[in-house]
Parts: structure tokens; C-alpha cells; sequence
């Protein structure tokens, strides 16, 4: 059976990131474009999308992998199915997201079931890993994550087991809240690692005017390191972007400002972590970012990170990024 169908819409993103960290004495610099159509009709949808990376001046060959690659369709009006290659995020993306900082996102193989229910955005889905040998069996993940607004307060729940044998006792947890109080936007996220580490988040942003709001942040960790592969957190300020997961028994009390005006984005947030098992221990973090909105789908950044232990010299991160979409 041979299929016909017209393309209906299509986008295509590039990014191109100049990494100069370390003693800011290098310019590494890579670009990644991503080009992606989708079909589709009342009930049903097709899309693909691929990633082609490469590194300026280091003589690299050119990489170029499916990034997403699904079918979806809507099964009598009582839910929907998604088929194929999907990047997925849910709640706070300390479990589960796609990870954009990267090079190489990361994707989930298998299908989700969307549920059409008033009460809660439902969603169940199944991954599958085919690399197990003749004898061996392959793993896989399976979910459920449920988001929902109640009496003005957002909460979403999500819920993943890991049938990877080397994860005990292979289930992971999030529930996140927020809403409005008082003026100001408060939330909570309380996670549970595959390891039983745990992570809690409790953040408040205030608006002091139109262009400026003033944020706050407390993080703790349990005796287990917390850690989730591929995630938006995963790999620290290298990996992501951002300071990330912490180690075990770790607080981190943040202070942060943002302002906004005319397209214009100026940024700074402080961290002081702390250990509760070890009072010696004193870790000190700086984030300043300043961007610029060249129009609806483009802008360019700067964001500059400083990362100092102790007495330790500090790690210095600097990243300029250009993104353009159409």
C-alpha cells in the first residue's frame, strides 16, 4: 500500500552555542539544526524531525540522528495515541524531560495514551530498550503522569517504574505544586529517585513591578545521591547548562533577580550550599545571564557562571547562544 500525504506545516530551529569555560581562554563552538514537518487531519498527525550537529573548526564529521519520529491518532473520542520517537517533559523535569542544552536530546522510544478526561490531563506511557542478546531481556520504563489545575493551584503527579534490574526498587516519583499566594508565585516539587535519593524544592517569585521580579529558592537532598539520566539537571553546568543535582545531604538556599523590558533580559541568582553531615563544607555559586529577543522565534544570550568549593580556585562557565527559528 502506497500512502500519499501533503507536508502542513514544518519548522526548523538552529542553535549555535560558543562554549568558552573553563579560565574563558578557550572558544569552543558548536551548532546544531534541527529540521521537522508534520501532516495531519482532524483525528491524526504525523511527525519527524531530525538533529544534524557539528563543531566549528575542529575537522569533525557531521552527526545527524531522527530526533523525534511519531504518529498519533485519536481512538473514538475517549483518548489519544502517540506511536514512535517522542521528547517528553512532565512537571518540574527533575524525572523526566528532553534535555535541549544537549547535543543529542534525549527521546523516549514506545507510545503514550493520552486519556480525555475534565478532571485531569492523563497520560500513560511505555518505553522499550531492544538491546538485550539472544538470552538476555531488554528494559524498558513505563509512567503515568497526571496534571491538573485545582481551585487556581497547579499540581502534577508523575509516577515511572525502570524494569532495569540494576535500579532498585525501580520506581521514581514527583509531585508538583504551584500557585498564587499573597501577590507572589509559590511552588513545591518533591521527588523520589529509581535509588530512593531524594530531592525537595520550594521556590517564590514576586513581581515587584511589570519588568522586575524577585525570586527565592530552598533545596534539600536526602542520604541517597539523587540523580535521573538525560533529564534538564543531568551533568551539571557542562551537561546542562545549569547547576543542577547536587550531592547527597546537600542545601541549596537561592536569591535571585530577573528584568525584563523592550526585549531586553537581565538575570543574577546566588546559591550558598551547605552540607547537614558536614559543616565544613561550603560551596558557593553565581549565575548572570543577559538576553536579547531579535523577534518571536529568535534571540541571543550570555549567561557566565562562577563555581567555587571551599578554598578551592572556582570553575568559571561562559556560554554565548544564538537561537533562530522559523
Amino acid at each position: 500500500m502506497t500512502t500519499v500525504a501533503f507536508a502542513q506545516d514544518w519548522n526548523a530551529d538552529s542553535r549555535t552555542r560558543i562554549d568558552m569555560s573553563g579560565d574563558n581562554d578557550k572558544m569552543t563552538t558548536s551548532q546544531r539544526a534541527t529540521v521537522g514537518a508534520t501532516w495531519g487531519g482532524s483525528d491524526w498527525g504525523i511527525h519527524v524531525s531530525s538533529d544534524v550537529n557539528y563543531t566549528l573548526g575542529d575537522n569533525q564529521d557531521v552527526t545527524a540522528v531522527v530526533y523525534e519520529a511519531y504518529a498519533s491518532t485519536d481512538l473514538m473520542g475517549y483518548a489519544s495515541l502517540t506511536a514512535g520517537r517522542q521528547a517528553l517533559n512532565y512537571g518540574s523535569g527533575a524525572l523526566m524531560s528532553s534535555n535541549d542544552w544537549a547535543p543529542r536530546r534525549t527521546t523516549w522510544d514506545g507510545m503514550t495514551f493520552g486519556l480525555n478526561l475534565d478532571m485531569a490531563d492523563i497520560t500513560v506511557g511505555y518505553h522499550r530498550t531492544n538491546q538485550g542478546g539472544l538470552d538476555e531481556e531488554s528494559a524498558g520504563n513505563m509512567w503515568v503522569n497526571a496534571g491538573g489545575e485545582f481551585s487556581g493551584w497547579s499540581v502534577n503527579v508523575l509516577y515511572m517504574t525502570d524494569e532495569d534490574e540494576t535500579n532498585k526498587p525501580n520506581a521514581a516519583s514527583g509531585i508538583d505544586i504551584s500557585g498564587e499566594l499573597m501577590g507572589a508565585t509559590v511552588s513545591a516539587s518533591m521527588n523520589k529517585d529509581y535509588n530512593e535519593g531524594e530531592m525537595n524544592m520550594l521556590g517564590v517569585s514576586y513581581p515587584v513591578n511589570d519588568d522586575m521580579t524577585v525570586t527565592g529558592g530552598y533545596t534539600t537532598y536526602g542520604d541517597e545521591a539523587f540523580t535521573m539520566a538525560g533529564t534538564n539537571m543531568s551533568g551539571g553546568f557542562a551537561g546542562s547548562g545549569q547547576l543542577g543535582y547536587l550531592d547527597a545531604n546537600d542545601q541549596d538556599m537561592s536569591l535571585g533577580i530577573n528584568y525584563n523590558m523592550s526585549g531586553i533580559s537581565l538575570g543574577a541568582t546566588m546559591h550558598q550550599i551547605t552540607n547537614s553531615e558536614n559543616d565544613d563544607y561550603e560551596r558557593d555559586v553565581m549565575e548572570i545571564s543577559l538576553g536579547y529577543s531579535l523577534n518571536d522565534n529568535s534571540g541571543l544570550s550570555i549567561k557566565y557562571a562562577t563555581d567555587a568549593t571551599g578554598d578551592d580556585d572556582e570553575d568559571k562557565y561562559m556560554w554565548l547562544t544564538l537561537n533562530i527559528g522559523l
